[in-house]
């Protein structure tokens, strides 16, 4: 069969197609791993691939052939509305629609409107078998009975990490390679859609091999951790690591301050590590992962800013996650602490965002449960600078004053010089740059919405959960993201169906879930299978 594997990436498609240093040169390198282990599963069974990225270089239908048999599109919820109108034209083509990614796993009755089957959940190679051999009616949302724990080597994924990461197929420039060294997270926070899959490493035999191949093929790449929390085994990871080199890959990862011990970032500075994102997540909430104990407010401040000092003498990058809005916030002080943070240590980005609820976390549960999610607002505005729900202690004006402070202190010009002056890798200063850029873009946004809530009455309701329909305002922003897809999704299709399917008990090889629906015939599991490996998603 021919066979078509995208990725989405970007989810706005310009008026017209020109070059876009942003995206061409940073944004393309944040593809995932597990589109291309779907079409490398696909090129085991015999099929014929096509895989690429959409991150703004092309008209997204361009990028794949008009025949295919089966595609399998991968998104986040920030990009649902362009994979919507995508699938509408590939069904159209007569081709079968498969959705996989964080959104098909947080919003698949949403997603099943639009696609023939939506993988809402772990994927194996036998149950990707399964779709391809056409034994998967339309109308399923499917998921591997556990969650795999071997993937397809990099050396396997090689023509696709070209087409990914690559510059006319030849490595100039930044090229990174997406790894994985675990799968899943130890911790249980609520708004993380991992928060209920154990953590288990990858063998570490296997890490060892791809970084080595890595090495002697592409010496100069960067390797990308996509472990949602990397080394919580750390002496056992950094032992794989090592035993691939010296001379050491750059690589960058994701892990909470919890895992950087003192005696422990030595070890990242000896093998390379150039960029870390540690979780600082709320003043008031999440202290273990930052390994602040009991402390809140201004002690944690301190806690985490030495820490931050600490790491810094070893490792050259540094990103603060933060989250604002969360049931513990309340008046001025936690943007006054985030904002304190941002003066004190200038050379690190502060990535904040708002606690959102996305299907199937104890964070949707629980917001839906008390009425604060707006229903009417599409999934792609679940992301900043806009707000998908009601919060506990602010009203929406206030909401917005604080968090434009925030922004304020992380784009003012001279925090901006600041950061690009640090000691940093010319690369790490580049992203700096152009975060905050992105960063001015959405502050301008927050900006209209806040003058809005303060003028609109009926905008006003709508973000206070009070009956209103879905702003113009709203139609305007979904439309001009989708350019000249936008009239394939009417105006009627684009509240959301937020209501999850029933839970299913797991089967020894797959769950389908069946969401059936007028047009589409249920479908059975289909028993009888061993899971072999891998996930479809992020």
């Amino acid at each position: 069969m021919k066979v078509g594997v995208l990725e989405l990436i970007s989810f706005t498609v310009p008026p017209e197609w020109r070059p876009q240093w942003a995206a061409s040169h940073l944004r393309r390198h944040l593809y995932s791993i597990m589109p291309q282990v779907v079409a490398a599963w696909a090129r085991r069974l015999g099929h014929r691939v096509h895989y690429a990225t959409f991150y703004g270089q092309a008209d997204p239908l361009s990028l794949l052939p008009d025949d295919l048999d089966v595609v399998f599109l991968s998104t986040t919820t920030q990009a649902s509305a362009l994979a919507y109108a995508l699938a509408k034209c590939f069904r159209r083509r007569g081709t079968l629609t498969v959705l996989g990614g964080p959104h098909a796993k947080c919003f698949p009755a949403d997603s099943l409107r639009y696609f023939d089957v939506v993988v809402g959940g772990a994927c194996d190679q036998a149950l990707l078998a399964d779709i391809l051999g056409g034994h998967v009616g339309p109308g399923s949302v499917l998921a591997a009975g556990r969650r795999p724990t071997d993937f397809p080597s990099v050396e396997e994924r090689l023509p696709d990490v070209v087409t990914a990461s690559f510059t006319d197929g030849q490595p100039r420039g930044l090229h990174s390679f997406a790894l994985l060294s675990s799968v899943g997270c130890p911790y249980t926070c609520n708004f993380c859609t991992e928060w209920n899959v154990p953590y288990a490493p990858l063998a570490a035999d296997r890490l060892t091999a791809d970084l080595r191949f890595i090495s002697r093929r592409f010496p100069k790449a960067v390797v990308a951790y996509h472990d949602p929390n990397f080394a919580v085994r750390f002496d056992e990871t950094m032992d794989a690591i090592e035993a691939a080199g010296p001379p050491f890959l750059r690589y960058v990862m994701n892990c909470s301050l919890s895992v950087l011990k003192d005696g422990r970032l030595d070890r990242l500075r000896r093998t390379n590590c150039v960029f870390v994102a540690p979780g600082v997540e709320s003043w008031y909430d999440y202290g273990g992962k930052a390994a602040a104990g009991e402390r809140q407010g201004r002690d944690k401040l301190g806690h985490v800013a030495g820490r931050f000092r600490e790491i810094r003498r070893h490792v050259p990058g540094l990103q603060a996650n933060f989250l604002f809005g969360t049931d513990h916030d309340s008046g001025r002080e936690p943007a006054d602490l985030t904002i304190d943070f941002i003066r004190q240590l200038p050379f690190i980005w502060p990535n904040v965002n708002t606690p959102t609820p996305y299907g199937g976390t104890p964070l949707f549960d629980q917001y839906v449960a008390e009425g604060r999610v707006l229903r009417r607002l599409p999934l792609a505005f679940y992301c900043a600078p806009y707000l998908a729900t009601t919060l506990k202690n602010y009203d929406p004006p206030a909401y917005y004053r604080q968090l434009i402070r925030i922004h304020e202190a992380a784009t003012d010009g001279r925090a901006l010089l600041r950061r690009v002056a640090a000691r940093n890798l010319l690369g790490i200063r580049l992203a700096h740059l152009s975060q905050t850029l992105s960063y001015r873009t959405q502050l301008g946004e927050m900006r209209r919405v806040a003058r809005m809530l303060e003028e609109d009455p009926q905008f006003r309701a709508f973000h206070d959960n009070r009956p209103a329909p879905l702003p113009e305002f709203y139609h305007r922003r979904f439309e001009q993201r989708l350019g000249r897809y936008a009239e394939l999704i009417g105006r009627d299709e684009r509240q959301p169906v937020m209501d999850a399917p029933a839970p299913a008990a797991a089967l020894p090889t797959r769950v389908v879930l069946d969401l059936g629906g007028p047009s589409r015939p249920r479908q059975a599991a289909i028993p009888g299978r061993d899971v072999a490996e891998g996930l479809l998603g992020e």
